[in-house]
């Protein structure tokens, strides 16, 4: 089969093929050629007002977020309990399938999901083993695509493999799917761009739709991802029926309203991570910190700090602080906690938080609106907006990517395209 994918934006030269190579493809053998079109507007693809693509999107991330969502979540008004989550792809049957499976209902009778990405796909596929294993109750592995490539992983026809990649053509995670099609696994892709490679290559999947993303630090993709696993996590849930008709009206609302949340919370939480921004500029090394489901999140904001500003950065799980990272805690360095008060280890986080305060460490703390329970212990309070634990993710990333940027544009540095790294790593 042939892809041909048309990109409409502003005017481009036109495609032009030899006619006697596209009659020696065509005459060769049969094929199917499927033509479709994907449309972007000149605004997607120029700074406006912003003098860095990243800034941009970061703050275009509550547009981003809604566009994911966008026919996906459905609720009638004038029903109770009528909240429907639509999958498209995953809900049709396969091509090929004996007993006429859609994928969605292969996944919910899996015996094991493998997740594989890359970089900041990771971060977002740890957020969705979190999300299944606690809504679906399924079994989930979270594996490096370069690591899951090089060894002998164990895959049964049971399996389900989930591809994370925002470019879609990443090298590694393309052949983890090539491994997982060896062993009869069924593959689904999680890709922001329109007919890339893993969403041809995978059997299913799921686009994020939060448009494209020009600044090779990834950030409205990391939290496009983010909605993407929750929201397939909560369609599987309700497939396993171990999630009632209220509870997913209640997960749905909670969900539809993070954009506006953090649409109405941008404007003061840039002012505020500006002004953090200026005390951390010249630091050489940073610490971020996070229990359960922000523990991703930590190494996400870690990785966003290092991509960009260049700065030595590392996250850790605060319940592993005494196996190791406490020896780093000293004079003033940065370290950042993620400590929401839904958290099952918050009163643990507390007392680890306290311990850094004893180090001089300098603290800034992200934590629930209202509360003052680190007035006393950190240099800076972070107050995201409330919403159910499994999307708290969704605000604690959007300072860290705020922090990271703002350090990275008082110390000079190149943040679209940051020095030795590419928007799509397609090579080993």
């Amino acid at each position: 089969k042939i892809g041909a994918h048309l990109l409409a934006t502003v005017p481009t030269p036109p495609l032009v093929f030899p006619l006697f190579v596209l009659q020696w493809v065509l005459q060769s053998r049969p094929w199917t050629i499927r033509l479709s079109a994907w449309r972007m507007s000149q605004e997607q693809i120029e700074k406006a007002e912003y003098p860095h693509f990243t800034l941009k999107e970061i703050k275009g991330q509550p547009r981003a977020l809604r566009d994911t969502m966008r026919g996906r979540l459905c609720q009638r008004d004038d029903e109770p309990h009528s909240c429907d989550i639509k999958l498209g792809d995953l809900e049709k049957p396969l091509e090929g399938e004996e007993n006429g499976l859609s994928p969605l209902e292969r996944m919910a009778d899996a015996k094991r999901i493998i997740i594989v990405a890359c970089g900041t796909s990771v971060n977002s596929g740890m957020v969705a083993k979190y999300a299944m294993e606690s809504f679906a109750g399924l079994r989930v592995e979270v594996e490096y695509a370069s690591e899951f490539r090089y060894r002998r992983p164990l895959i049964y026809p049971q399996d389900v493999v989930i591809a994370i990649s925002q470019s879609g053509e990443t090298a590694d995670t393309l052949e983890a799917i090539r491994i997982a099609k060896e062993h009869k696994a069924l593959t689904i892709g999680v890709v922001n761009v329109v007919g890339s490679s893993i969403a041809r290559n995978t059997d299913a999947g799921v686009y994020l739709h939060v448009g494209p993303e020009i600044g090779v630090a990834s950030t409205k993709a990391f939290t496009g991802q983010v909605v993407a696993v929750l929201m397939i996590a909560l369609k599987l849930a309700v497939q396993r029926k171990v999630l009632s008709p209220a509870a997913l009206d209640s997960y749905c609302d909670a969900l539809m309203a993070v954009p506006d949340a953090i649409q109405r919370w941008l404007e003061p939480l840039d002012r505020q991570m500006k002004m953090i921004a200026k005390y951390f500029r010249l630091a050489s090394n940073a610490l971020f910190c996070g229990c359960g489901i922000q523990y991703p999140v930590a190494l996400e904001g870690a990785l966003k700090l290092k991509e960009i500003s260049y700065i030595h950065a590392e996250g850790f799980s605060a319940a592993e602080v005494r196996h190791g990272p406490l020896t780093l805690i000293r004079d003033f360095i940065p370290v950042v906690c993620i400590a929401f008060k839904s958290d099952p280890a918050y009163e643990a986080l507390k007392q680890h938080i306290g311990e850094f305060k004893d180090k001089d460490a300098a603290l800034v703390v992200l934590t629930d609106e209202g509360n003052e329970d680190f007035a006393d212990m950190a240099n800076f309070i972070v107050h995201c907006p409330s919403s159910k634990l499994e999307f708290e993710p969704l605000f604690a990333a959007v300072p860290l990517q705020l922090l990271s940027y703002y350090v990275a544009d008082m110390r000079g540095c190149s943040i679209d395209q940051p020095r030795n790294l590419a928007k799509s790593v397609t090579v080993e």
